[in-house]
């Protein structure tokens, strides 16, 4: 979540619906034994019925997750896990960080279309190389699947080009819908996004901005280690900077935080972005920030135990290995995501007691596709009315543009309330029609007080005068 002084923008864009369907379909053959949703027709009016996708503090078979809303206003951060995704046994995740003054917005419109894109263009590959005579998209692929060393490259590669073209045409779809979107104002504000796609022992990810995924592992002792899986792409890693700079765009860090290099316009002290790739940000898209993901395959082993995606909110006060060691130790493995924010929270206020603290989202995924007994959850205060609420597709949105489960116990830190009457209620229309906002914006309070590390600093002086520019 990022801070900003102003909230005033008035930019439009211009319109495009979004009406695009998906027919996913398995990528491990043709051979199915069992039905999945993914074998239907999907697109955003069918997000709420979907059994096993769940974006909502809570537990699914297989991961937790959990957000936590920080000390700056509305919670932008926005997490999803989707089960059966495409096939049975392919999972995808997504944690994502929204900035700027709609940054909320754009980080759930993401959360809901980023998946379907990208199923549609892996579905759009497997037709293209049907027929071929090399194995391809196998979730397992062994060395065995595909005869000797040469052939099995053959494949390798193949299903490596095949994921790193979706990854890549799906998020500049994405970017795309975003820039072109009626209702949503994505000039100064945008998201970060760490994504995989685990199937069987394949993990395919893309990831833009600074959210962060780990791995926790076994050593050859048995210890558990942490392992990054992806990087925080800031202005200040040399090949980011030296694209930045090559586009006209400047890279430099305020004195009050010379650990923290922000990406300015070449006439304007703004808006300072502390991160280098992002979706959104059209104001800075021109001068060097761009939304093409970062893209990796890794064959996972038995020793591979758990992933955390999470936003900068948690790596700001933990480190890798802290968050390996507290989920690991968690209780049950349905706590998980919930204790380690807890931890990021207490951290927040001993390291940082004058700042307000980030907003927090957490994915935990278990490599072994177990958790805990339905008891175990109940024991953690989620009830059975909170694990309903994720699948019914009947939660509420609250005035913080969280979707809540009112028997889930959550630490609300920022306004009581009476407060919250104050801001307008912020209605997104969960059959599909594009998010509208009521008010002039709800009072982001991003620069409100002390902050540590904002992730924009000052929207841009001509941003009121957008839609005479020729920036989109």
């Amino acid at each position: 979540m990022g801070g900003c002084v102003s909230t005033s923008t008035q930019s439009t864009c211009s319109s495009r619906s979004n009406g695009e369907m998906v027919s996913s379909s398995c990528f491990c053959g043709h051979k199915r034994t069992r039905r999945t949703f993914s074998d239907h027709i999907v697109s955003l009016q069918h997000l709420t019925s979907i059994p096993s996708r769940i974006f909502m503090n809570g537990k699914s078979r297989t991961s937790c997750i959990f957000t936590q809303q920080g000390r700056k206003g509305i919670n932008q951060d926005a997490m999803i896990v989707w089960e059966d995704f495409m096939s049975e046994d392919a999972v995808f995740c997504g944690v994502f960080d929204g900035h700027g003054p709609h940054g909320h917005l754009v980080s759930r419109k993401v959360r809901d279309a980023l998946p379907i894109k990208l199923s549609s263009f892996l579905h759009s590959c497997q037709s293209r190389w049907d027929g071929s005579k090399t194995t391809c998209f196998k979730g397992n692929l062994n060395k065995s699947d595909a005869g000797d060393s040469e052939q099995y490259c053959s494949a390798e590669d193949r299903l490596n080009s095949i994921w790193r073209e979706a990854f890549l045409k799906s998020y500049k779809a994405m970017d795309k819908e975003l820039r072109s979107h009626p209702n949503l104002d994505c000039f100064c504000s945008g998201s970060t996004a760490v994504t995989l796609v685990k199937q069987g022992s394949n993990l395919f990810m893309g990831y833009i901005g600074d959210s962060r995924a780990i791995m926790g592992s076994k050593d050859s002792n048995d210890s558990m280690v942490a392992v990054q899986l992806t990087v925080d792409l800031k202005p200040d890693l040399p090949r980011e900077a030296e694209r930045i700079k090559r586009c006209k765009g400047r890279v430099f860090a305020l004195q009050d935080e010379p650990e923290v290099s922000r990406v300015w316009l070449p006439f304007d002290d703004a808006p300072g972005l502390a991160m280098a790739r992002a979706f959104g940000d059209f104001c800075l898209k021109e001068y060097g920030v761009i939304s093409i993901p970062e893209v990796s395959h890794r064959i996972l082993t038995e020793r591979d135990q758990f992933i955390v995606l999470a936003s900068d909110g948690v790596w700001d006060v933990l480190s890798n290995e802290e968050v390996v060691e507290i989920v690991s130790t968690a209780p049950t493995r349905s706590s998980a995501a919930r204790i380690l924010v807890d931890s990021a929270a207490r951290e927040w206020k001993l390291k940082y007691p004058t700042s307000k603290m980030d907003d927090c989202a957490v994915v935990c995924l278990f490599l072994d596709g177990k958790m805990d007994a339905e008891s175990d959850y109940d024991e953690q205060n989620f009830s059975s009315a909170t694990l309903q609420s994720n699948h019914s597709g009947n939660a509420i949105e609250s005035d913080d543009g969280q979707k809540s489960e009112p028997s889930l116990q959550r630490n609300f830190t920022v306004r009581s309330s009476e407060e919250n009457d104050t801001y307008g209620r912020l209605p997104v229309d969960v059959e599909g029609n594009e998010e509208t906002v009521e008010a002039e914006d709800q009072n982001w309070s991003g620069l409100e007080g002390v902050t540590r590390v904002n992730s924009l600093v000052q929207l841009p002086r001509f941003s009121e005068e957008r839609p005479n520019l020729e920036v989109l």
